[in-house]
């Protein structure tokens, strides 16, 4: 049995330790899920939704209390905490709250003509176990997001928090205890990645990852053993595009919380942000006044809080280095601020280009790389030169501009004259391409991606034979022959009362 080091990366302090879960009690908790299953498909959608109503009061009640925790496992600034781990979470189980309903309910679909006698329709139905395994930059949210959709489609669910948050981990199982789902519906797999492999093992009918391509690619090659569907969210170089024409002031207000919120700790975090070269130098001015002004700290009137990962710390200080070694210009920051704590300065660079590390690899820390761009050509073609796809961001009064340049954006999600706000609406699907992954979350798509669409048809006829069964007659032929030319040839056109005599003609 291993255990995880619980470490508060704002001030450097172990503060305690947490037991990892084995193949074993994996195995138990697979059975379990299973066991479950049944019996929380079955119950109606009202009482599932009864237990998340319960949840989101809970999280609204003990919001305080959970910020605090939060924050000392993250090192996020408290006011952060609450708006991206607490009122996303809440927000979400409202949507779903109000809507589930409507989006699981069977949905009648038209059946065609030819097909007379019958109707049809689409049934959602819950997929079986699902296996989530989260990340560590907003561990609350990115863990019960998914779990809570995965729930209300009546799945069962196996959540695998990151190691790296720990605290936030059993604060999720505390709290998911304290809600009282029923037995096996819903447990906290603690550990690593050796747990995360056992949880793979075992088996679950879905598999939904949020975290680096690296392990993605992993868990799919693992996953496609036994043909099991893989929903991934994985990692992004978001860009930013500034036009001359736009609101600099308010452009670069963005900008600024865009790379450094979270400490520039998420996918959608601005890292590329490309600049009509006519005001080139008053954005660039402006980021390096805003961001020297940004404070850095965990207390209550800081802007910006610890990084959270060790490990990413470093990627972070490599990426900086690489970029300043072939030609970039730090304009501020790039220090680590105290020896024994993972606060680090936000940074800007400029003088920089696609073939630093700092412009192609996902840095997930408080850095922004800043290039000019000289046409609307040029800048779609920087922006899109990345393998990622998740998220990025325009900026200029022209409307049209706008539409057209979006229209040419390899990106999942779109920010107009907005930065990093898709994901906070829960009716919109969110979700990236390229090798930021595949599947869609939140919205309609994202309840519906836990469940099997199964169509079914219910005939109405009553003869003992239909048009295209056995036995084979010459007969039939001619009549599907003379159906093909009068419902689909040149010219043709045919009601339904007509269709409804011509088939009833033929069956004679």
């Amino acid at each position: 049995m291993g255990y995880i080091d619980i470490l508060n990366p704002s001030t450097g302090e172990m503060i305690g330790s947490m037991e990892e879960k084995t193949k074993e009690e994996v195995t138990l908790a697979m059975e379990q899920a299973r066991a479950a299953f049944p019996s929380w498909k079955e119950l109606s959608l009202s009482k599932r939704l009864d237990y998340m109503k319960q949840l989101r009061e809970y999280l609204v009640e003990h919001a305080d209390e959970l910020v605090e925790k939060i924050a000392s496992d993250t090192g996020k600034v408290h006011i952060e905490a609450l708006m991206s781990e607490i009122f996303a979470t809440v927000d979400f189980i409202r949507y779903y709250e109000k809507n589930a309903d409507s989006i699981l309910k069977p949905k009648k679909v038209p059946t065609p003509l030819v097909l007379y006698g019958r109707h049809s329709e689409v049934q959602y139905r819950p997929i079986g176990v699902v296996a989530i395994i989260s990340p560590w930059n907003n561990p609350f949210q990115l863990s019960l997001v998914p779990a809570i959709t995965a729930l209300t489609a009546g799945n069962t669910v196996l959540l695998k928090p990151s190691e790296i948050t720990p605290l936030t981990s059993l604060l999720i199982e505390e709290i998911l205890t304290t809600v009282s789902f029923p037995e096996g519906v819903v447990q906290v797999l603690h550990g690593g990645k050796k747990t995360g492999k056992h949880l793979i093992q075992s088996r679950p009918d879905k598999i939904f990852f949020t975290g680096s391509v690296a392990t993605g690619k992993k868990i799919m090659a693992a996953a496609a053993e036994h043909l099991i569907p893989v929903h991934l969210e994985l990692g992004g170089k978001d860009p930013m595009i500034i036009f001359a024409d736009a609101d600099l002031e308010r452009a670069a207000n963005a900008a600024v919380w865009g790379a450094f919120t979270n400490a520039g700790q998420s996918c959608m975090s601005v890292e590329r942000l490309y600049v009509e070269f006519s005001v080139y130098g008053a954005v660039i001015s402006r980021l390096k006044e805003k961001a020297e002004q940004l404070r850095i700290g965990n207390g209550a009137n800081d802007d910006v809080g610890s990084m959270t990962s060790p490990r990413q710390f470093k990627v972070v200080q490599e990426h900086i280095a690489d970029a300043v070694s072939k030609g970039a210009t730090l304009l501020c920051g790039g220090k680590q601020l105290h020896d024994d704590t993972l606060h680090f300065e936000p940074t800007v660079l400029v003088d920089v280009n696609h073939s630093m590390k700092i412009m192609q690899e996902e840095t997930l820390g408080p850095v922004i790389a800043i290039m000019p761009f000289s046409s609307e050509e040029e800048a779609v073609r920087l922006a899109n030169d990345s393998v990622y796809g998740l998220n990025c961001s325009i900026w200029t009064r022209d409307t049209k501009k706008a539409e057209r340049i979006s229209r040419q954006m390899e990106y999942g999600n779109i920010c107009i004259n907005d930065v990093m706000i898709n994901a906070a609406n829960p009716h919109l699907p969110f979700g990236g391409i390229k090798q930021s992954g595949f599947g869609r979350y939140h919205g309609p798509e994202g309840l519906l991606s836990f469940c099997h669409s199964v169509s079914v048809t219910h005939s109405k006829n009553s003869r003992a034979k239909d048009l295209n069964w056995y036995p084979y007659e010459q007969d039939q032929l001619e009549a599907i022959r003379k159906i093909l030319h009068t419902l689909h040839g040149k010219n043709k056109k045919i009601s339904p009362k007509e269709i409804k005599e011509l088939y009833e003609k033929l069956m004679k």
